[in-house]
């Protein structure tokens, strides 16, 4: 079992930057690949970044590569999201995953995660 507590979301203006913080209580966290998933109100969640589970690989969607970096930190058993150049269209609840199954090829599909977080809200005011 693996909890995940998601911080760092708040308010900020088109533009800025913002550090997503998810803390996970396992003691095998170097065993899980991490991911980052979004929902916006009144729509579905979906697959922001994701991380393999020694770092070295990462994964993003179209519409937030070059803007947001995934990083890892398995002493810490801890995973980040650096936001940066925010888009009021990034405005979201974020929520952060692991699983230690799941694929490369499907690292974008949020079912095949086991654990997921509470979500932090990201609001993009412009």
């Amino acid at each position: 079992q693996v909890q995940l507590v998601e911080s760092g979301g708040g308010l900020v203006h088109t533009g800025a930057s913002l550090r997503l913080s998810c803390a996970a209580s396992t003691g095998t966290f170097n065993k899980y690949v991490m991911g980052w998933f979004r929902q916006a109100a009144g729509k579905e969640r979906e697959f922001v970044a994701a991380i393999s589970w020694s770092g070295t690989s990462s994964f993003y969607a179209d519409s937030v590569k070059g803007r947001f970096t995934i990083s890892r930190d398995n002493a810490k058993s801890a995973l980040y999201l650096q936001m940066s150049n925010l888009q009021p269209e990034d405005t979201a609840i974020y929520y952060c995953a692991a699983d230690e199954t799941v694929t490369m090829a499907h690292i974008p599909r949020l079912y095949e995660y086991d654990y997921w977080g509470q979500g932090t809200q990201v609001t993009v005011s412009s």
